[in-house]
């Protein structure tokens, strides 16, 4: 399994970053589920990949997050009458 790059993970739209999210913590369960029940045999890197995966998207959907309540923030000051922000 390839690392997904950080360009890759830009393209996608908030949604699907969201649905990528919900989907690689399912991923994480079930590696943790079949690691406890003996089910995983090879394969332990899979662990650290998505982790990374998901600490990758979660990084980008935060940045996003963020500068749109910047932008909100800008937006707010700019219309507020002098005197009043």
């Amino acid at each position: 399994m390839a690392l997904t790059k950080v360009t890759d993970i830009r393209a996608l739209s908030d949604g699907e970053i969201t649905t990528e999210i919900a989907r690689i913590k399912r991923e994480l369960f079930d590696l943790r589920f079949k690691k406890a029940t003996r089910q995983m045999e090879t394969g332990f890197h899979q662990f650290r990949h998505t982790r990374r995966q998901l600490a990758q998207l979660m990084t980008i959907q935060k940045e996003r997050q963020l500068a749109a309540k910047e932008t909100a923030t800008e937006t707010v000051t700019e219309t507020a009458a002098p005197g009043e922000a």
